[in-house]
């Protein structure tokens, strides 16, 4: 189950991504026209295009043998990244230096962070809650049947459902104001407030 609920995870990204996902946001834009404003036909395209490319062995459903097949090919990236000199093993010289490239890509996205905020706080770990024990209720959110795998059908009905929660005005569209509103009433929640 576990193994699953990471899936999910990924999945669960999959769909939230296309409804809250702002213009220009580094994630990927489904606003395919650029205009600001989200429609069901754009979420569909995306959540289209996302489920192709979680469905590594296009068998038409998203399960542990997708996830096993991204597990594989991010292995296999992160070996030929180590392994510079391209000679099939990996050295200590190549992992120690892989490890200092990634010890200063952190400490200056740390910095980058803290000189936004203004105040130098390291906020690592703030998140932490939230992020973890989540797979059980996308399960049955999104694998509507119980059968431990994601169609398509199921991964658009799930985005079109958070799609609608987050039209306010049921107008077929999801502006910067509704997502805006959707955010403040999440954060809320967290807090304590009403949700």
């Amino acid at each position: 189950m576990k193994k699953f609920s990471l899936l999910l995870g990924t999945v669960a990204a999959a769909i939230a991504a296309p409804a809250l996902a702002a213009p220009g946001d580094a994630r990927g834009n489904p606003d395919a026209d650029n205009n600001g404003v989200l429609t069901r036909a754009e979420v569909e395209a995306d959540v289209a295009k996302r489920f192709a490319k979680l469905d590594a062995n296009k068998d038409g459903k998203v399960d542990e043998g997708d996830r096993a097949a991204h597990r594989a090919e991010r292995q296999n990236a992160m070996f030929a990244a180590l392994d510079t000199d391209r000679n099939g093993s990996v050295s200590r010289a190549e992992f120690d230096a892989a490890a200092a490239a990634r010890d200063a890509k952190r400490a200056e996205r740390r910095a980058q962070r803290a000189e936004r905020r203004g105040d130098g706080a390291d906020m690592r770990g703030k998140h932490g809650g939230r992020r973890h024990g989540g797979g059980g209720r996308m399960l049955g959110m999104v694998d509507t049947n119980g059968d431990k795998a994601i169609t398509l059908d199921e991964m658009r009905t799930a985005a079109l459902a958070r799609f609608d929660r987050i039209d306010a005005n049921k107008d077929g569209q999801v502006t910067a104001e509704e997502r805006a509103a959707m955010r403040g009433q999440r954060g809320e929640g967290r807090r304590g407030g009403a949700a």
